[in-house]
């Protein structure tokens, strides 16, 4: 049996978890005032690990919210992932140092490939790549910019340095509840030859069960915000989809 991780998504910003559509600084919803809460609910439901992205860090270049990620870190009891911002050494040494269990690099993939290897040398596996793509394309800065690269390439380049798990948003799919782009993350972890966890556009059970069906392909795990929020998906209940999927077997009861 292949593993399957679902990693419930607190996206943070001005010190709450709110929602973006489309990665659009200004449609935003609020869900709740205190992320550190969401993040104990989601425990108490059953989840392993929590994804944090702190957006206002990944705008600004650096990170914003580490006070409110270090109490999460802190609080929480499971491991946490961190993104958003992260494009120098100490700020990454700040995170783990506060607890945090796993560190996203992405645009600093692009624009300092220096700096990208030398934290994969230093820190190897608690280090994953977040490849976010439009039409193929990695972007940047918070999906402001897109670049010129592929995402496959950076994928296969990144992963000779050293780089084990990459995490894959497909921006089109992002907060628009309409699947998520299981070929392309796929394609992503063949080209790599390494884990992938696929994020974006999860908003039913049957896009788990897609997911996890390709356990043995090297998806790893999903990144599940909007549904499970807007409550189209609960997650003690996924979390029994995608035992089965990765095992294997199929339950009607989870429809």
């Amino acid at each position: 049996m292949s593993s399957f991780t679902i990693y419930p998504a607190i996206d943070i910003r001005g010190g709450k978890c709110v929602r973006l559509v489309q990665g659009d600084y200004n449609r935003e919803t609020v869900f709740h005032e205190q992320p550190l809460e969401v993040a104990k609910r989601w425990k108490e439901l059953g989840a392993e690990w929590i994804h944090l992205v702190d957006l206002d860090g990944a705008k600004a270049g650096r990170p914003v919210n580490d006070g409110v990620i270090a109490d999460i870190a802190a609080g929480v009891g499971i491991p946490v992932q961190v993104g958003g911002g992260l494009r120098r050494r100490e700020d990454v040494e700040r995170l783990f140092a506060a607890g945090v269990s796993r560190v996203i690099l992405g645009t600093a993939a692009i624009e300092d490939r220096a700096f990208v290897e030398e934290v994969l040398r230093e820190y190897g596996e608690r280090v994953a790549i977040g490849i976010d793509a439009r039409d193929g394309m990695v972007a940047t800065r918070g999906w402001l910019e897109t670049s010129a690269v592929r995402a496959e390439e950076l994928a296969e380049e990144l992963a000779e340095k050293g780089a084990r798990t990459f995490i894959f948003t497909d921006i089109s799919r992002d907060g628009m509840m309409k699947g998520p782009n299981v070929e392309a993350a796929v394609r992503l972890a063949e080209a790599s030859g390494q884990s992938v966890i696929a994020s974006g556009g999860v908003s039913s059970y049957d896009d788990l069960r897609a997911l996890a069906a390709c356990a043995g392909r090297g998806i790893a795990g999903a990144i599940v915000g909007k549904a499970l929020y807007t409550g189209s998906i609960e997650l003690d209940k996924a979390l029994k989809v995608v035992a089965e999927a990765a095992d294997g077997t199929f339950s009607e009861k989870s429809e």
